[in-house]
């Protein structure tokens, strides 16, 4: 668990340094500094999905209405990784992405605190007086409708009421038939991926989902048989992937769009033990190694499977790439 904590906090480090996005982005609760109060919200937010963005909505108008900061605080490791050492678990945004995303709906301020067994332990009144109110200088906090808090969740939205009355800030509770009338959870999302229903996920997250990683070397079989391929290794390796197969997909790559096919999974033609991301950019030439590919996964084209021989299986690509090619708008 030192080892998880530790790569979460190199990753804070290395997104603060690097990246300027209209979203303030700090590190752990003890680095924020107001300069005025705010409206926060609280949640793990797996997925900004069309729930959250209800959420996210209000917090960002509440905000502005009362010329408050709006402050999203999140988690990382996931707490289900810390608490239940569930080492398994695969997320659906990179912390970069969720960067990316609450930008995109307006937040101020994105704090991501580490989360500790030790963070969980803390009373639900010292986490109202030491991080609520003295930390974050709340004004108005947003919470969604099964939202508890403090050690073994122990804290309601009705405790929240009583401290709000006392230090002075007020709750709203988004109600569950405001969530639900979406349809849509981190669940659903997740199923949807694991069928490779990419489209039915861009559809609940209204966005595509989406993968990046760097271009490294491969043994490059792709160009034997007139299928150059660039080799993905995930930036980060608690990303959630979709099921294994064939992709239609869309990249930048120096402010130009780009289209293509990916396939993900153990290529069984080529006898291929390591499962890998591969992709294949139609009527590109340049070389790509090191440079860091944005992909959206934009629709399923079929299950990754066993071709008889290397022809057979450019035949069945060639296919492939008219399907996707007849997908371009």
């Amino acid at each position: 668990m030192q080892r998880v904590l530790y790569e979460a906090k190199a990753i804070f480090l290395h997104l603060t340094q690097i990246y300027s996005f209209s979203v303030k982005v700090i590190s752990s609760i003890e680095n924020y500094v107001p300069d005025r109060s705010c409206v926060l919200t609280i949640g793990t937010f797996d997925g900004v999905h069309l729930g959250h963005r209800k959420i996210i909505d209000r917090l960002v108008t509440t905000a502005k209405q009362g010329k408050h900061l709006s402050v999203v605080l999140t988690f990382f490791p996931h707490p289900r990784m810390v608490l239940q050492k569930d080492q398994s678990i695969k997320l659906i945004d990179t912390l970069e992405e969720k960067k990316e995303f609450f930008t995109q709906l307006g937040v101020d301020v994105l704090v991501i605190h580490p989360f500790s067994k030790e963070f969980s332990r803390q009373t639900s009144s010292r986490f109202i007086r030491d991080i609520l109110v003295n930390t974050f200088q709340i004004a108005h906090l947003i919470i969604g409708y099964d939202h508890r808090f403090g050690r073994n969740r122990e804290a309601t939205v009705e405790d929240l009421e009583l401290a709000g009355q006392t230090y002075g800030f007020t709750v709203e509770q988004i109600e569950a038939q405001e969530i639900s009338s979406v349809n849509v959870s981190s669940t659903k999302i997740r199923r949807a991926l694991a069928e490779g229903d990419v489209k039915k996920a861009a559809n609940y997250l209204q966005r595509p989902f989406v993968l990046q990683g760097k271009v490294v070397e491969g043994d490059q079989i792709g160009r034997t048989i007139g299928f150059p391929t660039a080799n993905l290794t995930l930036e980060e390796n608690y990303k959630l992937l979709p099921a294994d197969g064939v992709y239609f997909i869309r990249t930048e790559i120096d402010e130009q769009t780009h289209h293509g096919m990916m396939n993900i999974g153990y290529r069984p033609t080529m006898k291929g033990k390591k499962h890998r991301l591969e992709v294949h950019l139609f009527e590109f030439q340049k070389d790509l190694y090191g440079q860091v590919l944005r992909l959206e996964l934009l629709d399923f084209i079929r299950k990754e499977k066993k071709f008889d021989s290397p022809t057979a299986l450019k035949s069945q690509l060639e296919v492939d790439k008219q399907q996707c090619l007849n997908l371009i708008p």
